[in-house]
């Protein structure tokens, strides 16, 4: 495996790849591991965990820089993602006794509860656009309900992996508790098979989601989907534009565009389209590309090669069905993976900024009429991740929030995740929810106990 840095397209490191023989060994440590580890209390992993988030916060400089190095992310959302999972880490150290408490059901027993007991292994295949934060997302809450942990990362921020790792140990869980298997894509389906390996959770491309879908379920084991989103970001005619167009720069170009849940088609209604577009495109111009390490950098580069040519694509072939490029549209003369930031205008059904997933700085303008033709363009896709209504009315947000088709949607603010809340998706964004208390009950069993 080769760690490639790509602001300079130069290699950082090479990795040795397990053997199906270490892969096997590496499961079995694990599992005794958690044969222990499922015996113990929620106040005895509740210290390991906190000792976890100090460990974060100890090492934040040096693994911002790493993430920046592997994978092209500008250091200071390198700094706040870091500071999120240590956030992640105390959160469920908080608050997964309660979760997971026996819940009392009134039934024809003396007494009936619910008891939410761990499964086991699970096997986490993280991606690599916030490479600690999604990975956390899941370890926290896994291991705090019982489980062990494996993580299968993405093939190009394997040092992520390994770091990742390694606090989990330096933060005195377990020795084997949690793992990384450095292998690659194509012998998942051989772990997802082991019968110590309970559960798959994966975020990524809907692709990557069906051949895990179908590999789990051809062995019966539960699986958690987050996948692609092209999440809307709806301005009503009485927005409030001095607050919803910077958040709706930062909201498309967080980590160069590259997020799930980033706002990606801006449907915006007719009375406020020209301001709102005038005043965007004119944001557009000032950020300021470079040296992703430089914390004055506001965009750095994408973090593959391929994923230049993917957004590239999708930006000419839709100016050529007849959208209007206003801003960008071309990649930057210099070394690395960089793009200009991008804005099409008039964007329509059947082209690549509407209907497709776009993975990098492009923002999509979709004039509408009405708050009914806003709602059905917002749901016009096959994602259902994210998305966000503005609006200076709450009550009309609101209204619009309830019919927008998909796992969150925030009135006058930017969709994130956040430990307190549950994230997920609908339709070809996934299944399953991860963080808040619905993220915990995910990997349990949830067993029903009636007493006479």
């Amino acid at each position: 495996m080769k760690s490639i840095n790509p602001a300079t397209d130069q290699i950082i490191r090479e990795y040795r790849v397990h053997s199906p023989e270490e892969v096997n060994e590496i499961i079995r440590q694990s599992h005794s591991a958690w044969l222990q580890w499922k015996t113990t209390s929620f106040s005895h992993r509740r210290n390991f965990m906190l000792k976890a988030a100090a460990v974060l916060r100890t090492r934040k400089a040096d693994l911002a820089r790493l993430m920046t190095l592997e994978m092209g992310k500008i250091i200071r959302e390198s700094d706040a993602e870091v500071e999120k999972c240590a956030w992640v880490c105390e959160f469920y150290a908080e608050h997964a006794e309660r979760y997971l408490q026996d819940e009392v059901i009134e039934s024809d027993a003396s007494r009936s509860f619910v008891a939410f007991q761990p499964l086991g292994l699970v096997l986490a295949v993280m991606p690599w656009n916030f490479p600690l934060w999604q990975v956390f997302r899941f370890a926290a809450p896994a291991i705090m309900a019982g489980n062990g942990a494996l993580l299968k990362h993405a093939s190009n921020v394997p040092g992520c992996a390994l770091v990742i790792e390694d606090m989990f140990r330096e933060a005195g869980f377990p020795e084997h508790l949690f793992r990384t298997l450095m292998i690659p894509s194509g012998t998942v389906e051989a772990v997802i098979d082991h019968p110590f390996v309970q559960a798959v959770t994966l975020t990524g491309s809907e692709f990557a989601g069906s051949q895990v879908a179908c590999a789990a379920g051809l062995r019966i084991k539960k699986t958690l989907l987050e996948l692609g989103g092209s999440d809307p970001f709806i301005v009503l005619d009485d927005a409030d534009l001095d607050l919803a167009i910077p958040t709706a720069v930062n909201a498309r170009m967080i980590n160069q565009g590259q997020s799930c849940i980033a706002a990606k088609r801006f449907i915006i209604q007719e009375p406020v389209l020209e301001d709102f577009t005038n005043r965007i495109r004119e944001t557009f111009t000032r950020l300021k590309v470079g040296d992703p390490l430089d914390p004055e950098t506001q965009i750095g580069p994408l973090a593959r090669h391929d994923l230049v040519d993917d957004i590239d694509r999708q930006i000419r072939k839709s100016i050529q069905m007849g959208a209007i490029l206003i801003a960008g549209g071309a990649r930057y003369d210099r070394e690395g993976f960089y793009y200009q930031p991008t804005i099409l205008t008039y964007v329509k059904p059947g082209m690549p900024a509407y209907s497709e997933e776009t993975f990098g700085p492009l923002l999509a303008i979709i004039p509408v009429s009405s708050d009914e033709e806003a709602v059905r363009v917002a749901n016009d896709s096959e994602f259902g991740l994210g998305g966000c209504v503005w609006t200076r009315d709450t009550a009309r947000g609101e209204k619009l929030a309830r019919m927008v088709e998909s796992g969150a949607v925030f009135v006058n603010g930017m969709t994130k995740s956040d430990p307190r809340l549950p994230f997920g998706g609908i339709k070809k964004s996934g299944y399953g929810r991860e963080l808040g208390s619905y993220g915990i009950r995910e990997f349990v069993n949830i067993k029903t106990i009636w007493i006479r």
